[in-house]
């Protein structure tokens, strides 16, 4: 199962949740309990470059993009 983002419309708190994609609706809010959860639009980080040990991972240059800055594993911009 997949771990989608929600956002409490009663608490106002963001949510990962582990659900089913269709069976999300009732689901309730791990803050609050409320049910009233809108379901986020989430981007999702790949590694794609071989990824043997010790080898730096390909970056696009753009810090936020790469999906391995702030993680410690080796990688360039």
């Amino acid at each position: 199962m997949p771990i989608y983002e929600f956002h409490c419309e009663k608490c106002g708190k963001d949510s990962e949740v582990l659900v089913r994609s269709s069976d999300w609706k009732g689901t309730p809010c791990p803050k609050c309990g409320s049910t009233r959860l809108e379901k986020k639009f989430s981007t999702f980080a790949a590694n794609m470059a071989g990824g043997g040990a010790g080898e730096a991972a390909s970056c696009s240059g753009v810090p936020s993009s790469c999906g391995m800055c702030g993680t410690g594993k080796p990688h360039s911009h």
